[in-house]
């Protein structure tokens, strides 16, 4: 078990981890989602012992092992920028953490060729690695950390740099080949959808905080405060600020949205009003769906689904509808709102949830 205990990060005066708190199981996956610099991988390397936190401790199988350096940790990292060594063949690279270690011949070969085969490198063991697409060089620093066999295996945005077919291969591949060994395995991204696609658990970072850690599809749909919800959400969550009066929620003069029964114990008041780019549509697709007029800023057709840009009331919206659309710029649009799964946020930012209108 890895245990971050009010873990925090500061640099020449500047927080990178701001009092963070984690508990990873042995045999879990856990994503770290984020959007550049919320602190991914410093957490990473206070994880790792690369680096020492500036105030808390870390705990690896109920040791402190805060002061420990890397060399000494049962660590596996890979990185955006994989590392390979240029004057070995793919062979020694993989081998490498157990010649360092002593593992009998016999005992390596059999490890390399396990993995080699589950990365499909086995027609490129005696090559090198200047000799192999970037692809296969990636495949290789993980065939390296999965033979290891670490107790701790951190994966930093590794498929950021592979083609989409590749990438998507490994996608499905990576829980697999990890969770035989009873490794904590943590992956770093700031896609939602890949940490959708992993599953396993998720902690969504926001400027060096975890604002929430657990199940992975939990945390997407109930984020526990506006933070969360625009973390995991992209394109980016849409957002209006409303009224709440009388059992409805009035976006402007025209526009009213029904209150649902969970949140009718809500006090009158300001709220901030949340739909996924998927919960918005040119059709209606259930009887309390409310119609908004909005004007359309820009089509994106990426062949099975359109992302249409809209202006409502000065606010910026994205629709994901699927098939192709062709709205024009300019262009006014019904747009139905699907309120079965509005989020609704009060005045700090938190979510409104349960019939007592309690933020979580």
């Amino acid at each position: 078990m890895l245990e971050l205990r009010d873990v925090s990060k500061v640099v020449s005066g500047e927080t990178h981890i701001d009092d963070v708190s984690l508990r990873l199981e042995p045999g879990s996956l856990n994503v770290l989602l984020g959007p550049t610099l919320a602190g991914k991988t410093s957490l990473m390397r206070l994880m790792a012992g690369l680096d020492r936190p500036t105030g808390g401790s870390v705990w690896m199988d109920g040791a402190d092992v805060t002061g420990v350096p890397v060399q000494k940790r049962s660590v596996a990292m890979v990185y955006q920028q994989f590392i390979n060594y240029p004057a070995m063949t793919v062979y020694e690279n993989i081998a490498s953490p157990l010649r360092v270690a002593g593992v009998e011949k016999r005992v390596i070969e059999e490890k390399v060729e396990k993995a080699a085969d589950l990365l499909h490198l086995t027609p490129h063991l005696k090559r090198t690695p200047l000799e192999l697409s970037g692809g296969q060089q990636q495949r290789t620093a993980l065939a390296r950390a999965m033979v290891k066999e670490a107790r701790l295996v951190l994966l930093d945005e590794p498929l950021a740099n592979l083609d989409y077919k590749l990438r998507e291969e490994l996608r499905a591949e990576l829980p697999k080949i990890f969770a035989a060994s009873g490794a904590i395995f943590v992956y770093a991204t700031t896609e939602p959808s890949e940490a959708l696609l992993l599953g396993g658990n998720t902690a969504a970072l926001s400027q060096g905080r975890v604002t929430q850690f657990g199940p992975t599809i939990g945390v997407f749909r109930e984020p526990v405060d506006l933070v969360t919800a625009r973390t995991f959400s992209d394109p980016p969550l849409n957002t209006v600020p409303a009224q709440k009066r009388e059992g409805e929620f009035a976006l402007d003069e025209h526009v009213r949205l029904p209150v649902r029964r969970r949140l009718e114990g809500a006090p009158d008041g300001k709220y901030t009003l949340g739909f996924q780019p998927h919960h918005l549509s040119l059709n209606a697709r259930e009887p309390d769906a409310v119609s908004v007029r909005a004007n359309v800023s820009v089509t994106e057709i990426t062949g099975s689904e359109s992302f249409v840009h809209l202006d409502f009331a000065g606010h910026r919206w994205v629709m994901l509808e699927e098939g192709i659309h062709r709205l024009e710029a300019g262009e006014t649009v019904d747009v139905f709102i699907d309120t079965r799964h509005m989020l609704v946020f009060d005045d700090a930012n938190r979510r409104v949830t349960a019939e007592s209108g309690e933020a979580v």
